[in-house]
């Protein structure tokens, strides 16, 4: 029986207003560290970007999505915020950015930017006055201090546990501690206090009057807390149900603020979009993306998904069914800055999986720990399924969202030495946790030179030898490329984009899929080692050698044109 899904409670014919473009858009997430260096000092910065505004044009993304490219003390990539108004020295100027920005949009390239509303860095002028004023000051209040327990205060307020590793607190010099459920330079904010709400109501206006087309919510599921005393233990914190009253986790409260950044979003022409990155249980996640809150929210289904076809539809159907609810659209992504790269991911063994149907370890953990070498990486196989995969993703009604260097075919950089890794999670961890750097690497975009085309010199992070064989240079206009497979389907998703819906077609395997669009464009992916035959001819897309042939090979995707266009 066939099963159809609805994307949203409105198809595009029934009514003459164009669906707003944040809907079925690809965006590429650029980490704008190592993305491409213009002033040869080793860091990705702004003008880089614009440098490279062909190369993405020519690779066919909608919009961009700029990691934080603010000032920061790089504790933790970016993510702790000096100033959410300016843009890091090291990276440009507010000018390079209005450059950028321009050279973009001249291009049919919308632009996305990076909010962090949970934390700000232990540099920004508030924390720091908060340093200076001392107990009981009003500027404390605009943090989470408290008094510490024991013998002088010398023991945390809790024991509870940073994301990052270790305490959740961190002692100043006057013996107060504060909260930080990151790294201790990131300190989190007291979402209570209007200072905060009043603050970034002005930054989202400060981007949204430069012209920016958008925001990407950190943590957007952190920002408010009940924080009375008596305070939990982290067993308690840990046992609490996460029903939108959690003292610290995805709090219904959380949505007053994103009302008032709803009237600021609305309040222009058109709109601004923001998508929440909220680690929520699903039946939570429509509270993100209804049209009163943040209007969007990431599924991240398949960034933890084996190369499955059980596990790909469940996600698929769960999904495009949340989205349902609130007349949004879903998010798809297999790759971001925070995972192991999804060519690597599916080239390693398929991790155990707990009773709930969770990973027992983050996919690839184990494999990081041993520089990879252990399980053994089949790079060939991963490179296939990747491509697979994406062409499977790309199909679906939804927006896109890719992460740079994976239209590349990059895996995951394992062998980085302890002296030259950034993330705060592997120090905090003592390297239990190796951390996101694998994953941030500079790009290659020739295969000669110190940086291989990034910078004129030595990268933050170094690139191994392999990455030459998978730059720029090495790939474009190179029939059978992984750079050029992601502009051809590109190319094709814009042309034969429609509603969003989907109908899952019979297969009569458990290890293929087969969904078709409304237009009648279809999309097969083998999963398992067999051919299987298709009806009609593959047309002009295949994520392996099956172009014209009625037969789908196995790890593959393949395009079947919409009958329009037979």
């Amino acid at each position: 029986m066939t099963q159809i899904q609805h994307a949203h409670g409105t198809r595009a014919s029934d009514s003459a207003e164009p669906a707003p473009w944040w809907r079925q858009a690809v965006v590429y997430q650029i980490y704008p560290r190592s993305f491409a260096d213009a002033d040869g000092d080793g860091l990705g910065d702004i003008a880089g970007i614009t440098s490279r505004a062909d190369y993405l044009s020519a690779l066919g993304v909608d919009a961009v999505w700029l990691s934080p490219f603010y000032p920061s003390a790089l504790a933790d990539g970016g993510y702790d915020v000096a100033d959410h108004r300016d843009v890091d020295p090291r990276l440009g100027t507010l000018d390079d950015f209005d450059t950028m920005l321009a050279a973009l949009h001249a291009r049919g390239i919308k632009v996305v930017v990076d909010i962090v509303p949970n934390h700000c860095s232990d540099q920004h002028v508030w924390f720091q006055e908060a340093l200076r004023a001392g107990r009981g000051s009003p500027e404390r209040e605009r943090f989470v201090f408290r008094e510490g327990t024991g013998p002088g205060g010398e023991h945390p307020p809790t024991d509870w546990l940073s994301a990052f590793g270790g305490p959740a607190w961190h002692r100043v010099a006057d013996g107060q501690w504060y909260l930080h459920h990151f790294a201790p330079e990131q300190p989190d904010l007291n979402w209570d206090h209007p200072d905060w709400r009043e603050d970034f109501v002005r930054t989202l206006r400060f981007w949204s009057d430069r012209g920016v087309d958008g925001f990407r919510v950190d943590v957007a599921h952190m920002l408010t807390k009940d924080l009375t005393e008596p305070l939990p233990s982290q067993a308690e914190l840990d046992a609490m149900p996460k029903d939108g009253l959690h003292r610290t986790i995805d709090r219904d409260d959380v949505h007053d603020v994103y009302a008032q950044w709803r009237e600021v979003f609305n309040s222009y022409d058109p709109p601004r979009t923001a998508v929440a990155e909220a680690w929520v249980s699903s039946d939570r996640i429509p509270l993100y993306a209804s049209e009163t809150s943040l209007g969007q929210a990431f599924n991240f289904d398949l960034l933890i998904a084996d190369f499955d076809a059980e596990q790909f539809r469940r996600v698929v159907t769960h999904n495009l069914e949340l989205a349902g609810r609130t007349r949004s659209s879903s998010t798809w992504v297999l790759s971001n800055h925070d995972v192991v790269r999804h060519a690597t991911r599916y080239g390693l063994p398929a991790p155990e999986r707990r009773p709930d149907g969770e990973p027992a370890v983050k996919h690839g953990m184990e494999w990081l720990r041993s520089g990879g070498t252990d399980p053994r990486l089949d790079r060939d196989l991963g490179g296939r399924r990747a491509r697979a995969a994406t062409l499977f993703m790309l199909g679906l009604p939804g927006s896109s969202y890719l992460y740079q260097g994976e239209e590349l075919g990059l895996h995951e950089v394992a062998d980085i030495s302890d002296g030259e890794r950034q993330d705060p999670s592997f120090f905090r961890s003592g390297g239990e946790d190796v951390g996101r750097d694998g994953c941030r690497v500079p790009l290659p975009w020739s295969r000669e030179g110190v940086a291989l085309g990034f910078g004129e010199a030595s990268p933050h992070l170094p690139q191994p030898s392999w990455m030459a064989d998978h730059a720029v240079e090495q790939q474009s206009g190179v029939p059978g490329s992984t750079l050029e497979l992601y502009r051809r389907a590109l190319a094709r998703r814009r042309e034969w984009q429609c509603e969003e819906d989907l109908e899952w077609l019979p297969t009569g395997r458990e290890d293929v899929l087969h969904y078709r669009r409304p237009n009648g464009w279809e999309v097969v992916t083998v999963f398992g080692d067999a051919d299987h035959a298709v009806s009609r001819p593959v047309a002009l897309l295949s994520s392996d050698d099956a172009v014209g042939s009625r037969v789908v090979p196995p790890q593959t995707t393949a395009w079947i044109a919409p009958s329009r266009t037979d």
